[in-house]
């Protein structure tokens, strides 16, 4: 049976996992997305190895071997969670095979994949299904879901229920915490200083295109460089690229991936922004951000299996997400202003023209109430975008 779990940081969370799991799953998710939390919430009773424990830590990291002659004679099937399973990679080999020879289960969470593919770890070649746990989303947060608030604290549970005062400091923090262990202890970069100055810079390009060689121009640091940069960044969960739509288009349209962090408050501190409000360019991007959030979550959290993209023209008409490939389930703009006119309306209308094939299309705005154009774009409201959204009305 699927669960949607309540843990410790008041809210429901809506990925969906096994209460008793018949099969062993990695739950990947950004530091402090709650994926300890949701874990021990949901299996009280499992076995745990939590590798963010030193005495845990030393135990297994000269001999995971240790983990095999701990549970193979363990007759009941049990499950064993594995928390920071990234610390020691060749603990997936034992994992593999107890897999293979026991009636165990294993849940296996992490922050990271950088280290297992950088150390061509076992990934137990699909005996194990994969999970993404994001931060917070609008449906999770209910009635406490503030649009401002969410844009100038990010998606963290712990980030979001902090108080005025200490936010900033959180957040700062987690940014370092970031560099010291993710960065540094896995010695993921050679020069942090340049990591660090490169970080900056990507924060100012988020939701932007990323075209490398001029990236390197702005930053001196060599094309090849960043591009291993920006790979830490999506190999960390710390963002992601957008593709473009590139099916048979008409028109010239751009091929470059666009990029964002998968945590808007990081773009803030990082950027420093200060605080943001409707009504400014930035507030904008962050909105950008968070409706691309948004349509990650719901496609993974309820097994939508659809792509998501962005298409532009060479002239630079364009629209932000594309939900579908052969056929678009979903054209989607993010407007955050309170007064839609015709001019946020273009890149539909010129989508429109390229492709028939399109089943919905949106613009994402603030406007107090949801509207309908003459040729069929929906001008939805936060709260309406949200609730459509997490219904399965939108795709």
């Amino acid at each position: 049976m699927n669960i949607r779990a309540t843990s410790m940081d008041m809210y429901n969370r809506l990925i969906s996992l096994d209460k008793t799991p018949s099969r062993s799953f990695f739950l990947w998710g950004s530091r402090q997305t709650g994926k300890s939390t949701l874990l021990n919430h949901l299996y009280p009773d499992a076995l745990k190895v939590d590798l963010l424990k030193s005495e845990e830590f030393a135990q297994y990291a000269p001999r995971p071997h240790l983990l095999r002659e701990r549970i193979k004679n363990i007759k009941e099937p049990v499950l064993v969670v594995i928390d920071e399973i990234q610390k020691i990679p060749a603990l997936l080999d034992d994992v593999h095979w107890l897999i293979e020879n026991t009636p165990h289960t294993f849940a296996l969470s992490g922050s990271s994949a950088r280290k297992l593919k950088r150390t061509q770890a076992n990934m137990l070649g699909g005996r194990a299904l994969r999970y993404e746990l994001y931060g917070l989303v609008s449906k999770e947060l209910g009635s406490d879901f503030h649009l401002v608030k969410l844009l100038n604290r990010g998606y963290l549970p712990s980030h979001y229920l902090a108080s005025e005062k200490e936010i900033k400091k959180l957040i700062s923090s987690y940014v370092g915490d970031y560099l010291k262990e993710e960065i540094v202890s896995e010695a993921l970069v050679r020069n942090l200083s340049h990591f660090s100055d490169f970080l900056e810079k990507a924060a100012l390009s988020d939701t932007e295109l990323v075209v490398f060689d001029s990236f390197s121009r702005d930053v001196g640091i060599s094309a090849s460089t960043i591009k291993e940069y920006f790979s830490i960044l999506c190999d960390t969960l710390f963002g992601y690229y957008l593709p473009a739509y590139r099916k048979k288009p008409k028109r010239r349209t751009i091929s470059a991936n666009k990029f964002y962090f998968g945590n808007i408050a990081i773009v803030n501190h990082l950027a420093q922004r200060g605080h943001l409000a409707p009504n400014s360019p930035l507030f904008g991007k962050a909105f950008e951000n968070w409706v691309s959030h948004e349509l990650r979550a719901y496609n993974s959290y309820c097994d939508k299996f659809q792509n998501i993209s962005y298409w532009r023209l060479t002239t630079g008409v364009e629209v932000d997400f594309i939900v579908g490939s052969s056929e678009i389930v979903l054209a989607c703009e993010a407007k955050a202003s309170a007064n839609i006119h015709a001019d946020h309306l273009k890149g539909l209308r010129e989508l429109s023209k390229e492709y028939n094939n399109i089943q919905k299309k949106v613009v994402v705005s603030l406007e107090d109430f949801s509207k309908t154009t003459e040729d069929g774009i929906e001008i939805l409201s936060v709260n309406d975008f949200s609730s459509l959204l997490w219904d399965g009305k939108l795709f």
